[in-house]
């Protein structure tokens, strides 16, 4: 068996998880983004948290594209990740140990920035260079 990437329980996920979309439901610029693609938050939720499990446990309960999700979307832009990755940190903060949530949330912006980039090239001029930032 694999040891967790972060010293993070199931529970936890999910509480984070929970925590961090009642947030998002209620921020004013992704709040309605999300609401255009998600009707059935519960479902959401429970797929979003195998994808952590996934990620930081390395169980195999997630079958999905995240970048495929977030490309396909066509309302998603690059400048809403900077807002997304706010939102997720400071649930990460109120919810977890101080070290628990440096872990989770550098991962969590190492996977936002390839995700962002992915979405800023789909929405670029082709004539232009991609940001590589």
């Amino acid at each position: 068996m694999i040891p967790p990437r972060i010293p993070v329980t199931p529970e936890q996920i999910d509480r984070v998880v929970a925590t961090f979309y009642g947030a998002i439901r209620r921020h004013e610029v992704l709040g309605p983004i999300f609401a255009a693609h998600i009707t059935d938050w519960p479902a959401h939720e429970a797929k979003i948290a195998a994808f952590w499990r996934n990620a930081i446990l390395y169980e195999r309960s997630y079958d999905g594209s995240p970048m495929r999700a977030h490309m396909q979307a066509g309302n998603v832009r690059a400048v809403h990740f900077p807002d997304w990755l706010m939102l997720f940190d400071e649930t990460l903060r109120r919810t977890l140990p101080e070290e628990t949530a440096r872990a989770w949330s550098a991962l969590a912006h190492r996977i936002g920035a390839g995700l962002r980039m992915g979405v800023e090239g789909l929405h670029r001029d082709a004539a232009q260079p991609p940001v590589l930032r």
